[in-house]
């Protein structure tokens, strides 16, 4: 008898030696949690996020030192009609007496007219770390409120970075805090319709949050080699709870699949874990090399990313494969317990019963492989199609909810002073003794563009130059009327990097220059997504092919997989693009269409797609090879496979689907692109290609699924101890 594989030794060691298993776990767990959190976090700085020449303009201002204190507005306006200057001027000087005497107020400057006359604008400047600014707002907000209870004549609103800031905190922390009530419940809801006992239920989502916990530490000491940002602990915490809970899903529901057999205890542990364990191993695998091509893509954004979700899924692996099988062989019949009568007598295994459901669903591709396959297929392909025309943007200001006062002040304040809205920053650096050449050019060149209907002229006393203290770099922000998706914003950044810029520019010596802004960043990042996406994407593939090959042995499965997860892949994005590009669903979903999908959205959800998915395909594939190794034929195999897997592999995806669902609820764009996309193809991936393309072509291929060269065939082994059972007679009938 050969060697055992190593996870089935691993989980023998635990299962005999339960407590010590567990108890490792548990200080596993809590030193990487504790010392993670005793080395702190290193957060990405804008160098390490600069991208395009968006960041060499950020690149370049911030070497110029400047002190930028963080601003508010109170904006003045009339209820209906004209806005009375006697009455609006009062109010104004009522609210700077008042708004001097809080505390955090540097300075409040001189009221501001609009052009039109209809509003009054009230600068006031903050002190303090700028950083913080939102914390400390609300005093402010607060004496803006005292001085609109005192006119209730006219419009008195704050607004301004900080209160927006605020007021957006205020909203996504009541969106996640709803999706964190709900996403646990749901999940143990979907866990205990799927085995019928609440031990059961509750015991993938245990080993899921502490491998989160673990693996939030260990990316914070982690984040000392690649820089963490403000969205690695949501992703680590999105990608480990799913693939925690599908891992012990997958290992708990084949454990008592044995037990239901008449096996032992430790026997249905071992079993379990040299079949299920071991696609466990190969899907943690596949998942680590999908998010290992994010790395490719050179942006601090990305690489956090991938180092996170990387160990998340490590831990989560390793936790299956130690105190899993301790726990299971510690509860023993216990995981069973307390059981939901109806619910446990419809899903407990029993020896010799024959599914209905799915055999129903698998006779088409298996009688007619070819029609089913072809019609499956152009399905899909059709619904990938609207992805040819997919577009890419950075969601704007106007993509922010307008449930805030906070944003519907900035909508009529941008109304009223264009300059504040949608801008362009000309950064310039230069050698110093050139610096009263600079200003002489950018001076000429806000005079260009304030005659130039693509750009906004500047608001009070003409442009302001903002110029370091080393007179180095000089810095000039063109505003343009437009929002900043549009393409009249476009356009104009165009001509100001092409035209505008460079001739204002010409023959200052040693001049560098760059242009950025909202813009400019959404520009330049979606030019950089669509140029790194085949890099990624062929890193996954090749890596994933040779995974795949030598897992099964065969060439064949390795490409079908690749193709399959491709097809998935692509009607995801199609699927997104039909809702969020166009209108239809606006009301559905609760959400105005920007026409455009995310910007870092296609290439983030490629690698999340293409490993969460392998982990059904190993898992399924898994199950049908091992039946070809105990002798059935391939079409009985391909039966026996999908019907084994199907209610797990079904289960998994639904606590997926409802996980990803709940994003989709939260208020912003991104977020609803995100859970959208995800669960659309998780769902379209464990029904559509699971269940009628991948039987449809393991059907047709039969025996050429495991062709493979010599070099990478299987040796042979010894006699099975126990064929699978026969697949239900109806799906191997009429062949």
């Amino acid at each position: 008898m050969g060697r055992r594989p190593v996870t089935v030794r691993l989980a023998r060691w635990s299962a005999e030696h339960p407590w010590r298993a567990i108890a490792l776990w548990v200080v596993f767990v809590a030193v990487c949690f504790v010392g993670g959190n005793t080395a702190g976090l290193n957060e990405a700085t804008d160098a390490d996020q600069a991208i395009g020449e968006f960041g060499r303009a950020e690149l370049i201002v911030d070497s110029g030192g400047f002190h930028e204190p963080a601003t508010e507005n109170v904006l003045i306006t009339a209820r209906s009609g004209a806005l009375d200057p006697a009455a609006a001027k009062a109010v104004a000087e009522d609210a700077a007496g008042r708004l001097r005497q809080v505390d955090g107020v540097a300075s409040v400057g001189t009221p501001l007219p609009s052009r039109d006359g209809g509003a009054l604008l009230l600068p006031i400047t903050m002190s303090g770390d700028p950083e913080t600014a939102g914390d400390r707002v609300q005093p402010l907000r607060d004496a803006t409120a005292t001085v609109q209870a005192a006119h209730p004549e006219l419009r008195v609103e704050q607004v301004g970075g900080p209160s927006i800031d605020q007021a957006l905190d205020d909203t996504l922390g009541k969106d996640f805090k709803r999706a964190e009530l709900l996403s646990l419940p749901v999940t143990l809801a979907i866990l205990i319709i799927a085995f019928g006992a609440l031990i059961a239920a509750g015991v993938p989502v245990l080993l899921a949050l502490s491998s989160v916990a673990a693996a939030l530490g260990l990316s914070t000491l982690a984040s000392h080699l690649v820089p963490a940002t403000d969205t690695t602990a949501s992703v680590i915490l999105l990608i480990g709870m799913a693939v925690g809970v599908d891992y012990s899903l997958f290992y708990v529901r084949r454990e008592r699949e044995e037990r239901a057999k008449g096996r032992s205890g430790l026997d249905a542990v071992e079993i379990a874990a040299e079949t299920s364990g071991h696609a466990v191993v190969v899907s943690g695998a596949a998942v680590i090399i999908s998010m290992a091509g994010l790395l490719l893509a050179q942006d601090a954004i990305f690489s956090s990313l991938a180092v996170g979700s990387i160990l998340v899924v490590a831990v989560a692996v390793l936790g299956s494969l130690t105190v899993l099988p301790a726990l299971l062989a510690k509860l023993g019949r216990w995981v069973d317990r307390p059981r939901v009568p109806l619910l446990w007598r419809l899903t407990t295994p029993r020896a010799g019963r024959q599914p209905r459901f799915w055999p129903a669903v698998l006779r088409p591709a298996l009688r007619a492989p070819v029609a089913t396959l072809l019609v499956s297929v152009a399905l899909l392909l059709a619904l990938a199609a609207p992805a040819l025309g997919m577009k890419l943007k950075f969601p704007g200001a106007e993509d922010v909810p307008r449930t805030t006062a906070a944003m519907q002040a900035y909508d009529r304040l941008t109304e009223a002073y264009p300059s504040n809205g949608t801008s362009h920053t000309v950064a310039v650096r230069a050698p110093a003794d050139q610096a009263d050449r600079v200003r002489a050019a950018l001076t000429g060149l806000a005079t260009r563009t304030a005659t130039d209907p693509l750009f906004a002229p500047a608001e009070g006393d003409g442009p302001k130059i903002k110029v370091s203290a080393d007179r180095r770099v000089s810095v000039l922000e063109v505003a343009t009327p437009y929002a900043s998706r549009s393409t009249e914003a476009s356009r104009s950044l165009h001509e100001l990097r092409e035209d505008l810029v460079p001739a204002a520019l010409a023959g200052v010596p040693g001049v560098e220059y760059a242009v950025g802004g909202g813009v400019a960043a959404s520009e330049d990042y979606a030019d950089h997504i669509w140029a790194k996406l085949p890099v990624v994407a062929a890193f996954v593939l090749a890596l994933t092919f040779l995974v795949m090959a030598w897992t099964f042995r065969s060439v064949v499965v390795a490409l079908t997989s690749i193709l399959l997860n491709l097809l998935s892949a692509g009607a995801a994005y199609g699927l997104l693009v039909l809702v969020f590009q166009n209108h239809w669903a606006e009301g559905l979903l609760g959400f105005t269409s920007m026409d455009a999908i995310v910007t870092w959205l296609p290439l983030f959800l490629f690698v999340v797609l293409f490993g969460l998915s392998m982990d059904y395909h190993v898992f399924v594939v898994s199950r049908i090879r091992e039946a070809v190794d105990r002798g059935m034929p391939n079409r009985d195999a391909v039966a026996y496979g999908i019907t084994s897997s199907a209610p797990v592999v079904t289960s998994a995806a639904i606590v997926m689907v409802g996980v990803f669902s709940i994003f989709a609820t939260l208020s912003t764009i991104d977020f609803k692109q995100l859970g959208i996309g995800l669960a659309a193809a998780i769902l379209l991936d464990a029904t559509i290609i699971r269940a009628v393309v991948l039987p449809s072509v393991m059907t047709l291929l039969g025996d050429a699924n495991w062709w493979a060269p010599r070099f990478l065939r299987r040796k042979p082994v010894g006699p099975p101890v126990e064929p699978p059972p026969a697949p239900a007679p109806e799906l191997v009938a009429a062949h």
